[in-house]
């Protein structure tokens, strides 16, 4: 099984392309495709046919999906784009923490 880095619902930052700077929520992860879809990132143009009576067809914008080495998670506390750390609890469970040298927040 594959593992991705981002979670559904994690802010990130895009680290190369047309929107390379942006920040968004991810919407969708597919850790076989290693992929990841991203709230107003990747905006694609489908062009949609009318599937039932009285549906409006044309063409629509929507979220393309891109490549999870693209993007970088940004830390809730400080804000800043960060690499993952992950620290055990006392209860046992597995956290992952901001790896910023000031902040160090779990999340």
């Amino acid at each position: 099984m594959n593992k991705i880095h981002v979670k559904k619902g994690d802010t990130v930052v895009v680290l190369s392309g047309k929107d390379k700077g942006k920040k968004g929520k991810v919407m969708a992860v597919s850790p076989a495709e290693q992929k990841v879809i991203v709230e107003g990132i990747n905006m694609v143009t489908k062009h949609v046919k009318p599937r039932k009576m009285g549906e409006p067809g044309g063409i629509v914008k929507a979220e393309g999906a891109m490549y999870a080495s693209k993007v970088q998670l940004v830390c809730p506390r400080c804000g800043k784009p960060t690499r993952i750390g992950h620290k055990i609890l006392e209860d046992g469970t597995k956290v992952r923490m901001c790896r910023n040298e000031k902040c160090g927040e779990t999340f």
